[in-house]
């Protein structure tokens, strides 16, 4: 049988998802896993390179036929602590914003809320690699994954936006999730959902084979807390609200 051709984000909040996939011996020889950056894990499954990706789920509106393909995700309830927009000034005095370029749904998420919570039209900047040394005066910057660690410390504003969505809509988010094109077996699907548990099950022992990212981040409040792992009804909910944007920005160019 071919193997599934899998893609997977390389940030630290994915690693109980791995951790669970990996110590599956007889699922981790059904696949053939590859690990990117968020956006490139997108570019795969929409050029059909990988069967089954862990992709920002802003392109879900670009996929056409799709599954959501395990009962777990990258989301939040809340603080996410590693998505967020790092500027010196207060965001109602920021001229322009950096657009980190991992992540679609972040992107998204900073255009959404600058429209329609804060009610701001800023300039929007592409963000080229060193871009973070670039924020400053009236620009700020959106920064993602494991480079966001310990930024809050560095710049004078942090907006996190986990927390500011859910003081917009009252809902958790989803970043990413488990995505396929092709049909997979049952029986697949239930192991791979297995998996996925039992990772998340594993946290606690997972964050001593970690390194620390940060002197002053706490690996397992951020995986237990920060990140929420469960693809629940109220994260369905916010998921729906959330593509009705990208559907609307999508027609809209």
């Amino acid at each position: 049988m071919d193997k599934i051709r899998l893609a997977a984000v390389s940030y630290l909040n994915t690693k109980p998802l791995l951790y669970g996939l990996l110590r599956d011996e007889a699922l981790a020889q059904q696949i053939e896993l590859r690990l990117e950056i968020p956006s490139r894990c997108a570019d795969l499954l929409l050029a059909d390179e990988v069967d089954l990706a862990l992709v920002p789920v802003a392109i879900l509106p670009e996929l056409g036929d799709y599954q959501l393909v395990s009962d777990f995700c990258i989301g939040s309830t809340g603080k996410v602590a590693t998505v967020g927009i790092y500027a010196d000034r207060p965001i109602e005095e920021l001229e322009a914003i950096y657009l980190d370029h991992h992540s679609r749904t972040s992107v998204r998420l900073t255009q959404l809320l600058l429209e329609e919570y804060w009610q701001l039209a800023p300039q929007y900047l592409p963000a080229q690699e060193g871009y973070i040394d670039d924020i400053g005066g009236k620009r700020g910057g959106l920064v993602i994954g494991d480079r966001a660690m310990g930024l809050e410390q560095r710049f004078a504003y942090h907006y996190d936006l986990g927390e500011v969505w859910q003081a917009h809509t009252g809902l958790p988010f989803v970043f990413a999730a488990w995505v396929s094109r092709r049909p997979l077996t049952d029986g697949f699907s239930a192991a791979f959902n297995r998996a996925m548990a039992t990772g998340i099950e594993h946290i606690s022992e997972l964050q001593y084979l970690l390194p620390s990212p940060h002197p002053d981040f706490n690996l397992e409040y951020y995986f237990k807390h920060n990140i929420s792992y469960q693809l629940d009804a109220p994260k369905r909910q916010a998921l729906e609200r959330f593509l009705q944007f990208c559907a609307q920005q999508l027609v809209s160019g």
